[in-house]
């Protein structure tokens, strides 16, 4: 990571935030952290136990992690300590610690899904995206709580337990789904960045729910190689993080072609934050068009369009765009992940003495169709796909706001909805998308605003979402009582 300020700069900048908010490490960003090993500030051990000390304080009450691996990262932040010092640190993201969503498997560690039927299961192989972190000598805390086989938005898990929403300590509310524990552990300082996996929207809602920034990448961006699937043909891993910086930064080292997955093939790497800091003057972005206005809580309007008046503060175009459909209207895309879901588990579901979340039994259940309907829907998605591009050709992007609602409570929600969600028709279009907050509701809950570009247009959607968070600053509140 790179900076255009000085080293002294940027050290006196580091001092305010640790000044702020006292010695704690944990209130530090990615970007922050590997500025301060550069600087000499801290080292990685001393970082890695700051956030083993949030988690070992928090994690209980929170239900981020299903599993923490203290004394490995502990030993790994000692060894990324001894390298730094003795000259031979891999690169700015060695000793930063990281969050994975418990869908992504590490040889012989376990991987449950969210599902008690892999309490026991252990995995034969490292994912792809896993071996390219570990290569810029990131430290993994532990594993983090998904909905079962990520097949739900609001956050929940029947058997395993759902994990808490940190922007309420009075109400539980929904943490956001699939990547429910990445986002809480992120939100809630138990790790600086996750990754989480986005089928419909897990990355974006649980971003939204949370206050956070997370990008849905375009399919055949990152490799899925070693990642629990949902759906084979639409699922993609991406980056939670509190800001657009990290999660730019994140994304370049996730990215690259693999062997091991097809669909990356002939896919060239974008360097994100190369072009970050442009600006967005002259770029014409499009607002929701009237029609699809209807069904938002009156909050959730309202942020998104402050958020619409701050982009064409800092000098974008925002301008009408006229779609094809109303954005509800895109619901092939359920169709094509009910069937995939279940061809994978379908005999899971189908076995009543099976322990499995009653929402997520009848979601997979669904999907056992006819395969004229699956193809039907494949076939639909193609269609659909080129009159979208079509409509949107004069724009840059797309913005919407994330979700219908902020994060309800988990005692009134209805499994059989689709947790309030804009997200996918993202997923079913092929494109790429930005999560980022842009308000609060009068109970002091997170608001998102979704930045919605064309495939593998991501280093774009990050520029917009950078230039938005320069001019304000909801990404740098925190929960209250943390």
């Amino acid at each position: 990571m790179t900076s255009p300020l000085s080293h002294d700069q940027h050290r006196r900048i580091l001092h305010q935030r640790l000044d702020t908010h006292g010695d704690d490490l944990s209130r530090l960003d990615a970007s922050s952290l590997s500025a301060g090993y550069a600087l000499k500030l801290w080292t990685p051990t001393r970082v890695v136990e700051a956030f083993l000390r949030r988690i070992a304080a928090r994690n209980e009450a929170l239900h981020a992690y299903v599993d923490v691996w203290a004394d490995d990262a502990l030993k790994a932040a000692r060894a990324a300590t001894l390298a730094r010092e003795a000259g031979h640190a891999i690169g700015p993201l060695h000793g930063v610690p990281i969050a994975l969503k418990d869908l992504i498997e590490i040889e012989g560690r376990v991987c449950t899904a969210g599902s008690p039927t892999r309490r026991t299961y252990r995995a034969p192989h490292t994912a792809t995206l896993v071996r390219r972190l570990l290569a810029h000598g990131m430290i993994v805390l532990g594993k983090t709580h998904t909905v079962e086989f990520a097949f739900g938005a609001w956050g929940t898990n029947e058997h395993l337990g759902t994990p808490r929403n940190p922007w309420d300590d009075a109400v539980h509310r929904t943490p956001g789904g699939s990547s429910s524990g990445s986002g809480v552990a992120v939100a809630a300082r138990l790790a600086p960045w996750a990754i989480g996996t986005d089928t419909g929207g897990s990355v974006r809602i649980p971003a939204a729910f949370n206050g956070l920034t997370g990008l849905k990448v375009t399919f055949g961006r990152i490799s899925n190689h070693g990642i629990c699937p949902l759906s084979p043909s639409l699922d993609t891993p991406g980056p939670i993080a509190r800001s657009a910086l990290d999660a730019a930064t994140l994304f370049n080292a996730m990215q690259g072609e693999d062997p091991l997955d097809p669909a990356t093939q002939g896919i060239i790497p974008v360097d994100a934050l190369s072009g970050l800091d442009l600006g967005i003057a002259g770029l014409r972005l499009g607002r929701l068009p009237e029609a699809d206005r209807a069904g938002f809580q009156p909050e959730v309007l309202a942020a998104y369009d402050a958020a619409l008046a701050t982009l064409a503060g800092v000098g974008a175009q925002v301008v009408p765009v006229t779609l094809p459909m109303r954005l509800s209207s895109y619901t092939m895309a359920s169709a094509v992940m009910h069937g995939e879901a279940y061809a994978l588990y379908g005999a899971l579901a189908d076995d009543d003495t099976t322990p499995m979340d009653r929402g997520v039994r009848a979601r997979i259940r669904a999907g056992a169709m006819p395969v004229e309907r699956y193809l039907q829907a494949q076939w639909a998605r193609q269609i659909n796909t080129s009159r979208f591009l079509a409509a949107i050709a004069d724009v840059d992007a797309l913005l919407t706001p994330t979700t219908t609602t902020a994060a309800i409570p988990v005692a009134d929600v209805d499994e059989s909805s689709t947790a309030a969600t804009i997200t996918r028709f993202v997923n079913q279009l092929g494109l790429c998308a930005l999560a980022v907050p842009c308000g609060y509701t009068a109970q002091g809950l997170p608001l998102s605003l979704q930045i919605v570009c064309r495939g593998f247009a991501e280093a774009l959607a990050l520029r917009i979402g950078h230039a938005f968070q320069q001019a304000t600053r909801f990404h740098l509140r925190e929960p209250g009582g943390l």
